[in-house]
């Protein structure tokens, strides 16, 4: 019986990203999905978000507790984009909730109607998109590396006889 190898920490956060980023690329069209997939693929989207916190939780509290004493330039950002984004996201699926037409009446929940929310619920998305990027460039060689080690390196690595694929080495991420 053949064991199955157990994924690394940076497989899983590399896979759990991706999922994030599709599923954000896809929920950011709601026009594309149509308005009842949008605010069910957003409940998902918010359960992975969580999955994502979660996996990062030791490096959101050490840094956190780190945050006044001497750390390194990029981490202070990087804190700080993500805090941004938590608080984002965080609006924007509270007032995904309070305009929902489609998901939360099917669960028998009504809530009234407001323009506001809707303006609050766009605006915040927009942010989102913007913190997003940032986010994305700020790990860029981080994503690059993991993709080639743990994708492209499989694939097609030994199939043309290499070893490795160039700078595919595995460095570690913040959130």
């Amino acid at each position: 019986m053949k064991l199955k190898k157990q994924l690394s920490t940076t497989q899983i956060n590399l896979l759990v990203d991706g999922i994030i980023f599709i599923a954000f690329l896809i929920i950011m069209a709601p026009h594309f999905t149509g308005i009842a997939l949008h605010e069910w693929l957003s409940i998902a989207f918010g359960v992975t978000i969580v999955t994502h916190l979660l996996l990062h939780w030791a490096w959101i509290v050490t840094t956190t507790q780190r945050l006044f004493a001497h750390l390194p330039r990029q981490t202070r950002l990087n804190h700080t984009l993500n805090l941004l984004l938590f608080i984002d996201m965080t609006l924007v699926i509270f007032t995904g909730f309070m305009i929902s037409e489609s998901a939360l009446p099917a669960l028998g929940i009504k809530l009234a109607q407001s323009g506001l929310w809707h303006m609050l619920h766009t605006t915040t998305a927009n942010i989102a998109l913007g913190l997003v990027g940032l986010h994305v460039g700020l790990h860029w060689q981080w994503l690059v590396n993991s993709f080639n080690q743990y994708v492209l390196k499989p694939l097609f690595g030994k199939a043309q006889g290499r070893e490795s694929v160039p700078g595919a080495n595995s460095m570690q991420k913040g959130v």
